[in-house]
């Protein structure tokens, strides 16, 4: 179960637990999904329309960019900053799932709500993902920079690009668009949580829908409609990730630069239209149905594992203890 049940109090995980299981979760995930993450943000940061009715720009359509990312860069370049992101989802999905079990503890504790009620999951849930985002935008902007680059590389390695990217730049560009990222973190998040748990009781409103495809199918619901919902502040903080990277975006088509988030959005919106806010959307509603559906089921599946063991232990200890006191 995702958050803190009171009804559940032996099977509740403990930090520890909730870290490996997010962690774990976000590694799983990851593998998985890299290539629909590469291709969209190959879109999102094209200024040229990405459509295959008017294909002006280098990609137009989700199967052409795949195709000629493949035949242009190789299979590997589909986890292009693999690296930095692996990083980034073990990371984020400790911080996370930690913040949230803590802070849905919290609310049962500390106020008169149920911890397990939509709107206490949809506010727990952005607050996590807000900690989350803080401690690891770094890692997010060097995922964006790799997958970003197409060939020659600009960056040969992790350690290189930090240090190139500090000489340059200074130690903030590690933290470029993070005001749309927690613009959009929280709603995001929030609504992840709140139409998981929505789904959840839908699909099983008297047990606790324990299957891994209800799992499944749930999260990756979640995602979808959450991402559609929050999908422009996204983008504009891929464009703003990229911001001082020009020189290696050049052979891409048309290189724009912004100052800040208000330009980014005036921009983009003079010269793209409305559209320009949901480029990328296609490849990207693919990512989140798979990566919400993913997380949430390799955490409950994690979870459920360490619990069982936890359980297994107590047992076999009251059993010992049974055994020395006779």
């Amino acid at each position: 179960m995702v958050g803190y049940d009171p009804r559940a109090q032996d099977a509740a995980p403990t930090p520890h637990e909730a870290a490996i299981a997010g962690s774990a979760a976000g590694m799983a995930t990851r593998v998985l999904i890299s290539p629909f993450d590469v291709i969209k943000i190959r879109f999102q940061l094209q200024i040229e329309p990405v459509s295959s009715r008017r294909p002006m720009g280098k990609y137009w359509g989700i199967l052409q960019a795949t195709l000629r990312i493949y035949s242009e860069e190789g299979l590997s370049a589909f986890w292009k900053g693999h690296a930095p992101a692996q990083l980034l989802s073990i990371c984020y999905g400790a911080v996370q799932f930690v913040s949230f079990e803590f802070l849905t503890k919290m609310v049962h504790k500390s106020t008169p709500y149920d911890s397990q009620t939509s709107g206490v999951h949809f506010v727990c849930g952005g607050l996590a993902a807000c900690s989350a985002t803080m401690a690891c935008q770094p890692l997010d902007t060097l995922r964006t920079r790799f997958a970003a680059q197409g060939e020659p590389k600009v960056y040969k390695n992790l350690r290189y690009a930090v240090s190139t990217m500090w000489r340059s730049e200074g130690p903030w560009t590690f933290y470029r668009g993070l005001s749309p990222t927690l613009l959009a973190v929280f709603p995001y998040a929030g609504l992840q949580f709140f139409f998981y748990n929505v789904f959840k009781k839908m699909l099983s409103p008297s047990s606790k829908a324990g299957d891994s495809g209800g799992h499944l199918i749930c999260g990756s619901g979640a995602g979808m409609i959450s991402k559609t919902m929050t999908y422009p502040c996204d983008l504009f903080k891929k464009r703003l990730q990229v911001g001082g990277f020009e020189k290696a975006r050049v052979h891409f088509g048309k290189v724009q630069s912004y100052s800040g988030l208000r330009d980014c959005v005036f921009q983009v919106a003079k010269e793209e239209g409305l559209r320009g806010f949901f480029k990328g959307l296609s490849p990207s509603l693919l990512k989140a149905a798979l990566s919400t559906g993913f997380t949430f089921f390799w955490y409950e599946f994690f979870l459920d594992v360490m619990c069982s063991i936890r359980e297994k232990r107590k047992m076999n200890n009251l059993t010992k203890d049974g055994g020395d006191g006779q």
